[in-house]
């Protein structure tokens, strides 16, 4: 395993076998971005109610979404960075609206298990440092999320 990946279901509806996948995937896209061995993820999943919530505090967006990332390695302004030989990288949270993944798989035609799979690469790629705020940032990224769900085998149906 290269990664330490800490689950959390807040809503204590995701099955143990979607937790399973998407530990999976999250372990091979660690393996395809050469993410450092013993590199910590979080993921938690929640309801539309939390995410909303969530994305009103942090981001000032007064709405549920999808996913939303918390990269540990992005500093703000008057922060140092700490480092040093035997810290695990600790990559940051992933935070996934479960209830927006069943509804977005309805609404793109394809399952839950792809979509829940897509927010957490697209979240994950975020924790990486990846962005999609520029056309060739999103186009860099979304090839790349598309890239690993392909070969992992959660392509769009």
């Amino acid at each position: 395993m290269t990664m330490m990946i800490d689950f959390l279901d807040e809503t204590g509806k995701v099955a143990p076998g979607e937790i399973s996948q998407v530990e999976q995937l999250l372990q091979f896209a660690a393996g395809k971005m050469k993410v450092e061995e013993g590199s910590e993820v979080s993921v938690t999943f929640v309801d539309n109610e939390r995410i909303h919530a969530i994305n009103l505090e942090y981001r000032q967006k007064d709405a549920p979404t999808d996913v939303i990332s918390f990269p540990m390695e992005e500093q703000g302004e008057g922060e140092i960075e700490i480092s040093g030989a035997d810290m695990p990288r600790i990559l940051g949270d992933i935070i996934i609206s479960i209830e927006r993944a069943k509804e977005q798989a309805e609404e793109y035609g394809h399952t839950y298990a792809r979509e829940l799979g897509f927010l957490a690469v697209h979240g994950f790629l975020h924790l990486l440092g990846y962005d999609h705020e520029s056309k060739e940032e999103e186009t860099e990224m979304f090839s790349l999320q598309k890239e690993i769900l392909e070969e992992f085998g959660l392509a769009r149906e």
